[in-house]
């Protein structure tokens, strides 16, 4: 099984590649995405990172607090949103 991680607080310089080299120096990555603004395109600040539940609870451990392009990450188990809104 995989988890699906919320990573929070992010510089918007980070890309979905360095969210894949961070945490793919814990365990292998499946997916890192970066969430953007639809309009202008640009990072909201936050982002998800798929991994495999023991390098997931492995990453929360370790990133959570640590400093990535200048602002510490929050790094948290994802919350499912039911499908067709909040």
């Amino acid at each position: 099984m995989s988890k699906r991680l919320h990573v929070g607080n992010l510089s918007y310089q980070v890309t979905k590649d360095d969210l894949a080299t961070v945490f793919g120096q814990i365990g292998e990555v499946l997916d890192a995405t970066v969430i953007t603004d639809r309009e202008s395109g640009r990072s909201r600040g936050f982002g998800f990172v798929e991994m495999e539940d023991m390098a997931a609870e492995k990453a929360m451990a370790q990133l959570d607090g640590q400093v990535m392009n200048g602002r510490a990450v929050t790094v948290t188990e994802a919350r499912a949103v039911p499908r067709g809104g909040r």
